[in-house]
């Protein structure tokens, strides 16, 4: 043990200490501290870090001034007035603070993560060549995507060589194969601190082509960026994501010169498996992206499922600035929840990115989904709103036809207004033959076979969708309705109560969790669930159930009368449910004739909603179904 001031490096454990507090340190930071730590006072050369933290294996010098700066930003330090960390100019670095050794015997003076190194095969990675800062935005995909081959590649071969070892993190960790990763955001490192939508656009693009590579499990951007500028430790990364590897980088541009350094790690010791920075002169940085990115990309995709993995195309094209952020913007109130405020803000932002920029495949598709959404849970009418829907969907496949958000967007448009069901299989095809490692293409297929009854592969399928999108709100939500129709109802409950430790607010959590308990024969409880439901029609649907298990008749009634007068333009499948499950069974045909004329987006859950159990030995039960080309 090691102290320095307030903090103590605590070698046996590998981690810092400040007082009784952890403080979250990168695996390779702390191995840069370590050895400055251990030659207090004495000037430490790039090369001599270099060489041990990195034997045998050639790593670009310009990674040292990145932990340098992490490990500034961890300790409170000032470059200007050090208190830790000298920078002696062109020479290296000199840890300057009193060090007081409080161990009797430390162990040999090798990193964890150095040890490990010496049973694995490092890719050795150079510095690429400039291209000529003449190079035009037409040639977009030979800057950008060169990195993104580059990255893809290496992510792929190390898995199939049994190059990792699971993460040690307990019974209850999320489980992880060799071969899946999380990309976190890339730190904008430019002095203007004016780079970070290029910083997280690069990110996400990184994301959406490794989700295009057979056999790579890729953590979701709303799961992964939920890291954004928190400088956690990657072994906690790993753990709360579920991954064996994690892929880090930053970006630093300084007028037309852009430097872009990646780094791959293992979770669970901080190993670097691989590294690669990209240095560019640049007129059109949007159009660099599309290069590294691509490059980035298959280099990955070679260290991690070498030769097996297959080429990865990127067609990205130049986007402007302002409509990313926008669409950024949209994306981030999308997935926060169900609200009509919410969708509100998301519709804005997704009509503000498309105004931008009328070309940016990825705005239609969103704004498809927002569309969709809206319409589905009664913000919009539901006919007009699953026409634009419609829309929005088939120009983001026109834009772009080897993106799978635009055939995603248009199956849901297919399952919940067309009840096309067929239509809707082939564009899930589809989807999931350009994404297959896709969050939302596992989860559209989770819809597809749910609806179709299929009860048992819907729920292995939202899993894996799940599984890549850990942190995603409404990912937990389904997965939670999906365990209640099911009738596992004990799993539900968790998968509801993790959608609520995302987001107190989640709109539908606690109307399904009421909805379990009065399946459980708990009304009183369930009660007390639902009156908690942020969605007013939602409380008032559950409200009626509810009272009626609990047997008044009257307060059951004038719940269900208030959504009848507030919702009966979109709320018809609620009602139909209400009466079904209050066994008025003429009155629930009557408004699921109604929901069907107004296309209400809630029958297609009829074959497995639990809720129609008293119609189901009814004739007119099954031919709704036949109407609906549901099976009978």
């Amino acid at each position: 043990m090691k102290s320095f001031q307030s903090f103590r490096l605590d070698t046996p454990n590998q981690c810092l200490w400040r007082g009784q507090d952890r403080v979250p340190i990168p695996p390779k930071a702390y191995d840069v501290l370590r050895h400055l730590v251990e030659n207090p006072g004495r000037l430490v050369t790039p090369d001599e870090l270099l060489e041990k933290l990195w034997p045998e294996t050639y790593v670009n010098p310009e990674i040292l001034r990145k932990y340098i700066l992490d490990i500034r930003k961890i300790l409170g330090d000032r470059p200007d007035k050090p208190e830790f960390i000298e920078t002696v100019t062109k020479r290296g670095y000199r840890f300057i603070a009193p060090v007081t050794d409080e161990s009797v015997a430390e162990p040999p003076d090798l990193p964890m993560s150095n040890a490990a190194e010496e049973h694995a095969t490092e890719v050795k990675v150079g510095h690429e060549t400039a291209p000529s800062a003449q190079e035009s935005s037409s040639g977009k995909s030979k800057l950008w995507r060169l990195a993104i081959i580059a990255v893809l590649a290496v992510v792929t071969a190390a898995g199939i060589s049994g190059f990792f070892r699971l993460a040690r993190n307990g019974p209850n960790a999320p489980s992880m194969n060799n071969t899946s990763i999380a990309v976190l955001p890339f730190e904008d490192m430019s002095p203007a601190k004016d780079q970070e939508y290029f910083s997280d656009g690069f990110a996400e693009q990184l994301i959406n082509d490794l989700a295009r590579v057979a056999g790579l499990k890729v953590v979701a951007r709303s799961s992964a960026f939920q890291f954004k500028g928190r400088n956690e430790d990657l072994r906690d990364v790993g753990r709360k994501l579920g991954v064996a590897n994690v892929l880090e980088g930053s970006v630093r541009r300084e007028g037309n010169h852009v430097r872009i350094t990646a780094e791959l790690f293992k979770a669970d010791d901080g190993f670097q498996l691989w590294s690669q920075t990209y240095d560019r002169e640049i007129n059109d940085i949007i159009a660099v992206q599309d290069e590294i990115a691509l490059a980035a990309t298959s280099a990955l995709q070679l260290k991690l499922l070498g030769s097996n993995g297959q080429p990865v195309a990127s067609n990205l094209r130049t986007v402007i600035p302002e409509a990313y952020q926008a669409y950024l913007q949209a994306k981030y109130f999308r997935v926060r929840g169900q609200t009509k405020e919410d969708l509100g803000k998301a519709l804005t932002y997704t009509n503000q990115a498309i105004k931008l920029d009328a070309k940016y495949a990825p705005a239609w598709a969103l704004r498809s989904s927002v569309q969709n959404m809206m319409a589905e849970v009664g913000v919009t009418d539901a006919t007009e709103g699953f026409r634009k829907a419609r829309y929005d969907a088939e120009q983001a496949i026109a834009l772009d036809p080897t993106s799978a958000s635009g055939y995603v967007a248009l199956a849901t448009v297919q399952i919940d207004c067309d009840w096309d069901w067929d239509a809707a299989d082939t564009s899930v095809i589809k989807a999931a033959g350009l994404e297959p490692g896709s969050a939302e293409v596992f989860g559209i297929r989770s819809n597809l076979s749910r609806v179709l009854g299929n009860l048992n592969q819907a729920i292995k399928l939202k899993e894996q969708a799940v599984a890549l999108d850990p942190l995603r709100t409404d990912s937990h939500s389904a997965m939670g309705y999906l365990l209640y129709v099911a009738g596992r109802y004990d799993e539900g409950q968790a998968a509801l109560q993790k959608a609520l430790d995302l987001n107190p607010q989640a709109a539908f959590v606690h109307l399904t969790r009421g909805k379990i308990l009065i399946a459980e024969g708990k009304p009183q409880p369930a009660l007390a669930e639902i009156e908690k439901e942020p969605l007013e029609w939602g409380k008032l649907t559950g409200q009626a159930l509810a009272y009626h298990a609990l047997g008044r008749e009257q307060v059951s009634n004038a719940a269900l009368t208030n959504l009848i007068a507030k919702y009966d333009t979109n709320a018809d499948y609620q009602i139909a449910q209400v009466y079904a499950y209050r066994g008025e069974s003429d009155k629930s045909f009557e408004w699921l004739e109604r929901a069907y004329k107004q296309r209400d987006a809630g029958l297609a859950d009829i074959k497995t909603d639990p809720l129609f159990k008293n119609l189901r030995h009814d004739p007119r039960y099954t031919e709704f179904l036949k109407k609906m080309r549901l099976p009978t």
